[in-house]
C-alpha cells in the first residue's frame, strides 16, 4: 500500500515505518501535528494525542528522508475524552482528521503509519479517523513487549535521544541527550525499581530519532537548551529545545538488500 507516517520525530513512528517497509508498504509522505506559535513559548502542548517537543527539528526530517512532508497546526483540545471517540468538533482529533484527508487527497495514499504501543486512547481516536477516511492503520508495534522493542530499536541502528524527561530516577541534568544505547540498562532498572514503562509508554520520556536506516542523510544538533516544565523534586519534567541543527551526509549509504537482519530494505 501507498503509506502516509505519522510521525513526531521519535523512535516509535520512526520503527513502525520500518516495519511498514519490511511488510512491502511504501511510504510515501510524512505527517505531523504542530503546536501553535502563540503557545507562549512553550514546546510541550497539553495534549493527550500527540507529542510536540523536539517539533522545530521536523522539517529536517523530513529532508533527512527526502520525502514531501504535510503538517497541521494543532488548533482543537481534548474535548471527548471518553472510551468510544464520536465526531467532535473542537477537538484535537478533528486536526488530525483534516490533515490526513489533505495528504490522502494529494498523495493518495491507502495506509497510515502509526507508532502506537500501548494507549488506547490514541489507538481509539486513530483508528477512527483513519475508518471515515478509508484508510488502513498500520501499527506493528502495538502491544508488544516493550523490552524486546527497546532492543530491537537498539539494533536496527535507530539513533534516537531522549529530548524529554518526566518520571521518578530520571534526571534532566544527567538524561536530556543520552542515546537509547546509553539509556537502555537504566531504563531496565528503573522498571524493575519502580515500574517504569522501558519504551516511555506511561509518558516517562521522550525521543527524538537523529538518525536510521530511512535517512539519507542524519541530523546534527550543533546546540540545545534545557527548558525546565516542572521542578518537581522527585520527577522533575523537563526538556530539550533544539537551538541551531543541520543535516550531514552519511559516511556510507544502506545497500540494497536488507541490511539490519530482516527490520528493514532501503528502497
Amino acid at each position: 500500500m501507498r503509506v502516509a507516517a505519522l510521525i513526531s520525530g521519535g523512535k516509535d513512528s520512526c520503527y513502525n515505518m520500518m516495519q511498514c517497509i519490511a511488510a512491502g508498504h511504501q511510504i510515501v509522505a510524512l505527517a505531523n501535528l504542530r503546536p501553535a506559535t502563540n503557545q507562549g513559548g512553550s514546546d510541550e502542548l497539553d495534549s493527550y494525542m500527540y507529542q510536540t517537543v523536539g517539533h522545530h527539528a521536523i522539517d529536517l526530517y523530513a529532508e533527512a528522508m527526502a520525502l514531501p512532508l504535510y503538517r497541521r497546526t494543532i488548533r482543537g483540545r481534548s474535548m471527548d475524552t471518553g472510551q468510544v471517540y464520536t465526531k467532535c468538533e473542537g477537538d484535537e482529533v478533528e486536526d488530525l482528521y483534516e490533515l490526513l484527508k489533505l495528504v490522502k487527497e494529494k498523495e493518495d495514499i491507502e495506509g497510515v503509519s502509526v507508532g502506537a504501543i500501548l494507549s488506547d486512547y490514541q489507538r481509539v481516536r486513530v483508528e477512527n479517523v483513519c475508518k471515515r477516511l478509508n484508510l488502513h492503520s498500520l501499527a506493528y508495534l502495538w502491544q508488544r513487549n516493550q523490552e524486546d522493542l527497546l532492543r530491537e530499536m537498539i539494533s536496527s541502528n535507530i539513533q534516537a535521544i531522549i529530548i524529554k524527561v518526566a518520571a521518578l530516577g530520571l534526571d534532566p541534568d544527567k538524561h536530556l541527550g543520552k542515546t537509547l544505547g546509553e539509556m537502555e540498562p537504566y531504563l531496565l532498572e528503573l522498571s524493575k525499581k519502580y515500574g517504569v514503562h522501558v519504551c516511555g509508554e506511561g509518558g516517562e520520556y521522550e525521543t527524538f530519532t537523529l538518525d536510521c536506516p530511512l535517512f539519507k542523510k542524519k541530523i546534527i544538533v550543533d546546540s540545545s537548551e534545557v527548558v525546565v516544565h516542572s521542578s518537581d523534586a522527585f520527577a522533575p519534567v523537563a526538556y530539550l529545545r533544539f537551538l541551531d541543527l543541520h543535516l550531514e551526509d552519511k559516511v556510507s549509504s544502506v545497500p540494497d538488500s536488507c541490511q539490519t537482519s530482516n527490520y528493514i530494505c532501503n528502497s
